[in-house]
């Protein structure tokens, strides 16, 4: 069996700042199209930042989705969320929200009250996951994925896989998705090895939380750095952890090739839909926050 081998390696560019809460860097979009991560639509991530105590957490308010899922893994921190439809919740280290905006809905994320007044260290992921055309209008709604009830996979040299979509070595993940997507978070001590294998024309990458992995036993790839795998050739790579305590995210999905319009928070297939999300949102269609 052939080796899928690296196509690039990325390192983080410039920090954005997300209101005050989330300062993020996004591996796609510039030297990786969308398209090219397609279904996965954005990857902002914030990488490992110290916040100080504040009495009034930092966060980002109101803001509205379309057409589109957010998946939010906490790593590091807590971070409080609600919505325009009533949900309201928490997610803390190892805990994951997926979102699915579907129609349209109003969001807001805070870092959590407790958590601000003591701060810490805070990192995160968020990506976004396009909905194929004909779920753009689901319903919006929840998953909230508790770590201890997403499903581990324990491996034969040390280290496990929590299996969050898709499925791994027969076990099924525990979020349900509009498309084929795997996504894990795999631990790994130093020298412990996981084999991943996914459909060869799934867009296929990795980015590594903590700690540092070779790849295929050729290439070091250190701490914050996101590893894009070629297409069209070999189906499996390996990763042998270098250091202990390491953590990465995994992640490959089947391209929807659809046409996508997008502007700011909404990811529609035509300009015609486009406008119509923000006909909707002016009129209050999305509800209130």
């Amino acid at each position: 069996m052939g080796t899928r081998n690296i196509e690039k390696i990325l390192h983080p560019g410039t920090f954005n700042w997300v209101g005050d809460a989330f300062y993020t860097t996004s591996f796609i979009g510039k030297e990786i199209p969308r398209r090219r991560m397609d279904p996965f639509f954005a990857i902002g991530y914030n990488a490992e930042i110290e916040f100080e105590a504040t009495a009034i957490p930092r966060g980002v308010g109101a803001h509205p989705h379309k057409g589109f899922e957010t998946v939010t893994l906490a790593y590091k921190g807590k971070i409080a969320h609600a919505d325009s439809r009533g949900n309201k919740g928490v997610i803390g280290e190892g805990d994951i929200q997926w979102m699915t905006a579907g129609s349209g809905i109003l969001h807001q994320e805070y870092h959590e009250e407790d958590w601000s007044k003591q701060g810490g260290m805070f990192q995160m992921v968020q990506m976004w996951v396009n909905l194929p055309a004909k779920d753009k209008e689901t319903q919006p709604h929840y998953q909230d994925l508790v770590f201890d009830k997403i499903p581990s996979v324990p491996l034969a040299a040390g280290g496990f896989i929590k299996v969050i979509a898709g499925d791994y070595e027969n076990q099924a993940g525990l979020a349900t998705t509009y498309s084929p997507i795997h996504l894990y978070n795999a631990y790994l001590g130093q020298g412990n090895k996981a084999a991943f294998t996914f459909p060869k024309d799934n867009n296929t990458a990795i980015l590594v939380i903590e700690g540092s992995v070779i790849v295929n036993e050729q290439e070091e790839v250190l701490k914050d750095s996101f590893v894009l795998f070629e297409n069209g050739k070999d189906e499996s790579f390996q990763l042998t952890a270098s250091s202990e305590g390491t953590l990465v995210l995994v992640m490959s999905g089947e391209p929807l090739n659809e046409p996508v319009a997008h502007y700011g928070p909404f990811v529609m297939n035509t300009q015609e839909q486009l406008n119509q999300a923000f006909e909707d949102f002016r009129n209050g269609k999305f509800g209130s926050l």
